[in-house]
C-alpha cells in the first residue's frame, strides 16, 4: 500500500477547514441574495405608484452587480489576496444592507435598487468561495471542496426565508424595513467567519512570469472554452427557466402557494446533491457529470411540455435544480485545469464575468419570453444550448485522448 505524502495531508487539512467556513459564508452570503429575491419585487411594487412593470428592477440590478463586480474582485483578490477581498466584500455586503433599509423607511425607490447592485457587486465575491476553496485542496480534494462549499447554499435556502418571515414587520407598518437590517448583520457574522480563512497568495514569480500567460492564450484552450460554455448554459438556462416558472404556474391557475413550494423544492435541488457532486465528479469524471447535468436540464424541459398540472411544474423544478448543481459544479472543477497558481483570479474572475452576464440577460428576456411567445417557447429554447455543450463536450473529450495517443 503506498503511503500518502504528507504534504497533502497538510494541505487537504487546510482546505478542508477553509472549505467549511466559506460553506458557512456562502449560506450567509446566498441568504442576502434570496432576501432580495424574495423581497425586491414586492418592495418595488409598493414603492412604485404608477408604472408597476419596474418593480423587478432591484433583483435585476442585484444581478448586474454581480455581473460587473466579478472582474474587480478577482483584481482586488490577486492585489491583496482572498481573505483580504472576501473580508472587504462581506463589509460593502453589510453598507448595502443598512443602505436599503434606508431606502424603505424613506420609501426611495433608485437608492433601493442601488443598494441591490451594491449588494450584487458584494456577491460576485461570493460566486469566488467555491474557487478560494480548491485554493489549497490536492487536485483529489478540489471537486470535493467545491461541492461543499456549494453546499452552503442549502442553509441560505433556509436562512434567508426565515429572515424575511421573522423581521419583515419589524418595524410595522413600514415592511421589510428590518429585514434589511437584518441583511447587514447577516453579512457582519460573514465578516467574523471570514477572517478565519487561511489561504496563501501565489508565491511571487520573477518580473517576466508575475502576470502568467497572457489571457487569450488561457481563453484559447479547448478545455476553458468547453468549461465556460457549459458553465455559462448551466447557469444561464437555469435562470431562464426558473424566472419563468412561478409566472407560468400563476398564469395556469396555481397559487402563489404552490409556486413558492415549487421553489423551495428547486432550491433543495439545486445544492442538495452538493454534498456528494464531489465523490461523483472523481468516481466518473468532470465531462461525464457535466454530461448528466445538461441531460437532467432537458429533461426538465421535457417534463414541463408534457403538461400544465401542479406535479409538471414541481417535478420540472427539481429537475432544473439537479441539472444546475452538476453541470455547474462540473464545469467549475473542469475550470480549475485550465490555470496555473498565478492566473487563477483573473481567469476565475473572467468566467465569472461571463457567466453572470449571460445570466443577467436570461433574467431579463425571461419574463418577455413567457409574456409574447409563451412558456413552450421558454423551454424549447433550452434543447439547442444543451445539444451545442454536449456536442463540444464530446469533441473535448476526442480532442485530449487524440493527444494523448500522439504525444
Amino acid at each position: 500500500m503506498t503511503a500518502v505524502p504528507a504534504d497533502v495531508l497538510v494541505d487537504d487539512r487546510l482546505a478542508r477547514r477553509n472549505a467549511l467556513l466559506l460553506a458557512f459564508a456562502q449560506a450567509l452570503g446566498g441568504a442576502s441574495a434570496s432576501i432580495v429575491i424574495a423581497t425586491g419585487p414586492l418592495v418595488g411594487y409598493m414603492m412604485l405608484e404608477q408604472d408597476k412593470s419596474l418593480a423587478t428592477l432591484p433583483v435585476s440590478a442585484m444581478v448586474l452587480g454581480t455581473a460587473f463586480g466579478t472582474i474587480p474582485a478577482g483584481m482586488i483578490m490577486r492585489r491583496f489576496g482572498r481573505r483580504t477581498g472576501f473580508a472587504g466584500a462581506a463589509l460593502l455586503g453589510m453598507c448595502s444592507g443598512l443602505l436599503a433599509s434606508f431606502a424603505v423607511f424613506q420609501d426611495q425607490f433608485l437608492l433601493f435598487a442601488l443598494a441591490c447592485c451594491l449588494g450584487g457587486f458584494a456577491g460576485a465575491f461570493v460566486q469566488q468561495y467555491r474557487f478560494a476553496a480548491a485554493d489549497t485542496a490536492s487536485d483529489a480534494f478540489k471537486p470535493k471542496a467545491i461541492s461543499w462549499v456549494l453546499a452552503g447554499g442549502i442553509l441560505a435556502g433556509i436562512v434567508g426565508p426565515q429572515t424575511v418571515i421573522a423581521t419583515k414587520d419589524l418595524f410595522e407598518p413600514i415592511l421589510f424595513a428590518g429585514t434589511y437590517l437584518a441583511q447587514a448583520g447577516l453579512a457582519l457574522i460573514s465578516f467574523c467567519l471570514l477572517l478565519f480563512i487561511k489561504i496563501p497568495k501565489p508565491p511571487r514569480l520573477s518580473h517576466a512570469k508575475a502576470g502568467g500567460r497572457p489571457l487569450r492564450q488561457i481563453m484559447s484552450q479547448p478545455r476553458f472554452i468547453v468549461a465556460a460554455a457549459c458553465g455559462i448554459c448551466s447557469y444561464a438556462l437555469m435562470s431562464l427557466v426558473m424566472t419563468a416558472t412561478p409566472l407560468a404556474m400563476i398564469a395556469c391557475g396555481l397559487s402563489e402557494t404552490d409556486a413558492a413550494l415549487g421553489i423551495q423544492w428547486h432550491v433543495l435541488a439545486m445544492f442538495g446533491p452538493s454534498f456528494f457532486t464531489g465523490n461523483l465528479i472523481a468516481r466518473f469524471g468532470k465531462e461525464r457529470i457535466v454530461s448528466i447535468g445538461l441531460a437532467l436540464l432537458a429533461a426538465c424541459s421535457i417534463v414541463a411540455l408534457m403538461g400544465i398540472e401542479l406535479a409538471h411544474f414541481w417535478t420540472a423544478l427539481v429537475l432544473l435544480g439537479l441539472g444546475w448543481n452538476f453541470g455547474f459544479i462540473g464545469a467549475t472543477a473542469m475550470l480549475t485545469d485550465t490555470y496555473r497558481p498565478e492566473e487563477r483570479n483573473l481567469v476565475q474572475a473572467v468566467n465569472d464575468f461571463l457567466v453572470f452576464g449571460f445570466v443577467a440577460a436570461a433574467s431579463f428576456s425571461s419574463g418577455a419570453l413567457l409574456n409574447v411567445f409563451g412558456w413552450g417557447t421558454v423551454n424549447v429554447l433550452v434543447f439547442p444550448f444543451v445539444i451545442l455543450c454536449l456536442a463540444l463536450l464530446v469533441w473535448l473529450v476526442l480532442a485530449e485522448r487524440k493527444a494523448v495517443t500522439t504525444a
